[in-house]
């Protein structure tokens, strides 16, 4: 049933976004060039992964150091804040790979950090919009993100689709949150740093409280936490031994 749902929803909403798509993909072309459409593999539904398709919103880099948000053209920012960009995705909605409503799926190196529960989050098709999109999108920590569409996974009906269509409508005139500060979502670790574990940072702790001890005559020690090491606000998740994953959504994968 929620599949019939998304095709007629794909099917009447095709009949504006095509001929939109269109101009669109013309203005990019005389715009930046080619290609028109940005590609990127994300990961769905059970963990099988395929390609997402958004419209092209950055020029090619000038130099290889160059940073994401100088490359945002003018028409990029716009179609980011209209999110026209995403029109692409009602593709992937009608292949199946994606549905209306659902956790908007996430790289590859991004869900080999999730813990087993987190995984739950891949037991819908993932969505152009969902219950984290509409609480807050990018402005949110990866984290928080997962928490609220682990809540829609448990709790998912119609009556929460529709109001999540309601509420997306409402975002879609007032725009927030479409990227975070500096175009990097928090709470993931960062490229160079693999996510640690709660055993090896026991460990690290431990080792540096006998350290101390062991150089300093002091009579007594007081043990104080051990401070964060990096900018984010929440514990790193617990990692599955693979490549880490980067700090965030780059700017062009916002969402």
């Amino acid at each position: 049933m929620k599949r019939g749902g998304d095709l007629a929803i794909t099917v009447l909403t095709g009949i504006v976004a095509i001929p939109l798509g269109l101009v669109i993909a013309l203005l990019i072309r005389c715009t930046m060039g080619g290609p028109v459409l940005f590609r990127q593999t994300r990961t769905g539904l059970r963990g099988k992964e395929f390609e997402i398709l958004k419209f092209r919103t950055m020029r090619d880099k000038r130099f290889p150091e160059e940073p994401d948000a100088p490359r945002i053209t003018r028409l990029g920012d716009l179609l980011r804040r209209t999110s026209l960009d995403e029109l692409p995705q009602l593709w992937n909605v009608a292949r199946g790979e994606m549905g209306v409503i659902g956790p908007r799926p996430t790289l590859p190196e991004q869900v080999v950090h999730y813990s087993r529960r987190q995984r739950g989050r891949l037991d819908v098709r993932p969505g152009l919009t969902g219950w984290a999109q509409v609480q807050g999108r990018n402005s949110i920590t990866w984290p928080e993100r997962i928490e609220l569409d682990l809540w829609y996974v448990g709790n998912r009906s119609l009556g929460l689709d529709l109001r999540i269509l309601v509420l997306t409508v409402r975002v879609l005139l007032n725009p927030a949150g479409i990227t975070a500060a500096g175009g990097v979502n928090p709470g993931f670790p960062a490229p160079t740093e693999p996510a640690e574990t709660a055993e090896t940072a026991a460990a690290t702790a431990t080792a540096t409280a006998t350290a101390t001890a062991a150089t300093e005559p002091a009579p007594a020690v007081i043990g104080l936490p051990r401070q964060a090491t990096g900018p984010r606000t929440v514990p790193p998740l617990r990692a599955r031994p693979s490549r880490p994953a980067p700090v965030g959504a780059a700017v062009e994968e916002a969402s």
